[in-house]
């Protein structure tokens, strides 16, 4: 590795020293055997910072480069993409699984999602979510692609951003099946793919083509 390169699946860090890695948790679910595996490298390698992120994941901080791989090796878990253009994670939450306020199966929609798309290569960054009811606790309507369930059915939102320039989705379809929102999701996704400029957030894309025009190309 030269003195430029960053370890295989690792992000160089403010003071050009450290590294921080994002094991993969999929829906932000971690299994004992995970969770067992976190708390002995972040031991073994004194990680000074384990900061859990919007993307309800683990984000290990403070890395020195000569442990990455290491690292890695311990946990046994795949990468979470940061920096990627891809689709880097779908979170959810608890939905009819524990939550008195869940209407539909976020856990197992969202799971489903994080097989089909994540780590897919896109245009630009591309974050899913979830979210089990109206309450909308998964931030649905401000990801790239959102789905909310309701008693009717599951609505399908595209081109939410949080960031510096926000914007709340639009609502693509409403009262879906779980097997429409997975056909719509794909066909969402690939026509982004598609059409995107290099590094075009959904945001944006959206804002560039407006959503009838994107509605009627994956509706027909």
């Amino acid at each position: 590795m030269s003195a430029t390169q960053a370890p295989t699946g690792a992000i160089l860090q403010r003071d050009q020293q450290t590294y921080a890695i994002v094991p993969r948790t999929p829906v932000g679910l971690i299994s004992p055997e995970v969770l067992e595996a976190l708390n002995l490298v972040v031991k073994k390698y004194a990680i000074p910072i384990v900061k859990i992120t919007s993307g309800q994941r683990l984000a290990l901080v403070g890395i020195k480069p000569e442990d990455v791989d290491a690292i890695w090796k311990d946990l046994g878990t795949d990468v979470g993409q940061a920096m990627e253009l891809c689709v880097h994670f779908v979170q959810a939450c608890p939905g009819t699984s524990v939550c008195k306020f869940g209407v539909q199966d976020s856990l197992g929609l969202g799971l489903e999602m994080e097989k089909l798309f994540v780590g897919r290569d896109l245009p630009g960054k591309f974050k899913l979510s979830v979210s089990g009811c109206p309450f909308c606790c998964s931030e649905s309507f401000v990801r790239d692609l959102g789905v909310l369930g309701k008693k009717s059915g599951w609505t399908v939102i595209f081109g939410g951003h949080p960031g510096a320039r926000p914007r709340i989705g639009d609502v693509v379809a409403e009262d879906l099946t779980r097997e429409q929102v997975i056909e719509l999701s794909e066909k969402l996704i690939s026509y982004y793919a598609a059409n995107a400029k290099k590094r075009e957030r959904a945001a944006r894309f959206v804002e560039r083509l407006g959503i009838e025009a994107i509605k009627q190309a994956v509706l027909g």
